[in-house]
């Protein structure tokens, strides 16, 4: 049985954490780590990040950091002006190499993994991509291959809540790497479908979730 919950469930659940300075970025982003190793199946990638504004951008980035390190090639495409600074300082120090949103469409034609982190949990009123941002993703998905796609902690342009897809311009992700608790978005139609493979990793809140009545239960 899966237990999935709303958004805002989820941010009320990491609060009291965020709040005593829990680092449940760095938890996430470990997390997010370990599996895009184990879909590089020891290559040395490379790797792309799309990279948003929010806290799955900087999830990503800090992910990035670890390979970085590793010896892998990690790309980096942002997807909009504002970045998570600490993460991006991070992943560049460690190796990471910002390249211009102009080339992503080689890019992504290059990578043996391309990391979708360009939108979150905070945008469940309406996760529609815009402007460029959009032009980004629907660039990769025209350029994309062979490459695993991996969504951070939810597809961009999936409504966490419901699972739905207001827009077509969607990255399908072969998987998607989710934090804290399941996404009930994650487990409805076409969310489920474009979410691929989905993989939790526990950041600590598992107690918090665990006293609230869940979204959606599925056997």
């Amino acid at each position: 049985m899966i237990k999935a919950y709303s958004a805002q469930q989820l941010r009320g659940a990491e609060a009291p954490h965020l709040d005593a300075g829990e680092p449940l970025m760095r938890r996430a982003a470990a997390g997010l780590a370990d599996e895009i190793r184990r879909q590089l199946e020891g290559t040395l990638g490379p790797i792309l990040l799309l990279v948003g504004s929010g806290n799955n951008g900087g999830d990503a980035l800090f992910a990035g950091a670890e390979l970085a390190r590793d010896g892998t090639t990690v790309w980096i495409v942002q997807t909009s002006d504002r970045v998570h600074e600490e993460a991006l300082a991070a992943a560049i120090d460690a190796g990471a190499v910002g390249r211009d949103s102009a080339e992503v469409g080689a890019l992504a034609s290059r990578a043996v993994v391309v990391v979708d982190g360009v939108l979150g949990t905070g945008t469940s009123a309406d996760p529609t991509l815009r402007g460029v941002a959009r032009k980004i993703v629907k660039a990769v998905m025209a350029a994309t291959e062979s490459a695993t796609v991996v969504a951070v902690d939810i597809p961009s342009g999936i409504n966490p809540d419901d699972g739905s897809a207001p827009d077509p311009v969607v990255l399908a992700a072969d998987v998607t790497v989710t934090f804290g608790g399941y996404k009930a978005g994650l487990l409805i139609a076409p969310g489920s479908i474009l979410a691929g493979r989905v993989r939790l990793i526990d950041i600590g809140i598992a107690d918090d979730l665990d006293a609230l009545e869940p979204l959606l239960v599925v056997p």
